[in-house]
């Protein structure tokens, strides 16, 4: 939001809202909303935004007259949801997972791993654009969800990778659906292993997974994450396969 007059609060909620839009990016949100009630946008003009004014704003942009056919009838939801946001009634989703509590050592033998989530306690996001991390502490005989980290200031920091990638920067592993290489770059540097799950998932029965696998024969990858001796992983490794 360079060079616009708009304070922080309302930013982030612009961006929240544009999250819910399908094939709506943030600046084409901004647009519609500095059209539809003038600029400079702020939080009492955001409250009078209308789901006709966005569907139409919407329909507009994708060169549909008023927004007829934007969508259909399923289509209006995520309108819905949009204005919702902006009014500032729903900021968060109703349906994330409470973390547990958790101190250091109470998980001998553990890693912290982050998942890249948009709903619920799901693995369904992207790196750069996810809206959350949920924090697990994994071991070989337990799982524990330990903290739920918002991504939406990412959107406003001159290195958005960069910002992310210090969120999570206490994790050693990562899992997301997709991560382009220059991301991906930078999370390696960072010392955390990422993980590409295309398909996606319920994030307890993936890290749930990585349990199974610590309580197993870890790959060379996962056995240095947990302090193997360089010369041991691959000899440990090597048994399992020959097996």
């Amino acid at each position: 939001m360079s060079g616009m007059n708009i304070d922080r609060d309302t930013a982030l909620r612009i961006a929240l809202a544009a999250r819910t839009l399908p094939d709506v990016d943030l600046p084409t949100l901004i647009e519609l909303l500095n059209d539809r009630l003038g600029p400079p946008l702020d939080l009492e003009k955001l409250s009078r935004i209308t789901v006709t004014d966005l569907k139409t704003g919407i329909g507009s942009h994708d060169g549909e007259e008023d927004g007829e056919d934007f969508g259909g009838r399923d289509g209006l939801e995520p309108i819905k949801l949009a204005v919702r946001v902006l009014w500032g009634e729903t900021t968060e989703d109703e349906n994330l997972p409470t973390p547990a509590s958790y101190a250091e050592g109470d998980m001998p033998g553990s890693i912290r791993v982050a998942v890249a989530s948009n709903s619920g306690a799901a693995l369904d996001g992207h790196f750069g654009s996810c809206l959350r991390y949920l924090v697990y502490q994994v071991s070989s005989e337990e799982v524990r969800l330990v903290d739920i980290r918002s991504a939406i200031e990412a959107d406003y920091a001159e290195d958005k990778n960069g910002f992310r990638v210090g969120l999570i920067k206490d994790c050693q592993v990562l899992y997301v659906v997709s991560v382009g290489g220059p991301a991906a770059a930078k999370i390696i540097r960072a010392d955390i292993y990422p993980m590409k799950k295309i398909e996606g998932g319920e994030a307890a029965d993936v890290v749930s997974e990585l349990k199974a696998v610590m309580a197993g024969t870890p790959p060379p990858w996962l056995a240095k994450v947990l302090g193997v001796a360089n010369a041991d992983r691959f000899k440990y490794y090597k048994g399992v396969e020959e097996a």
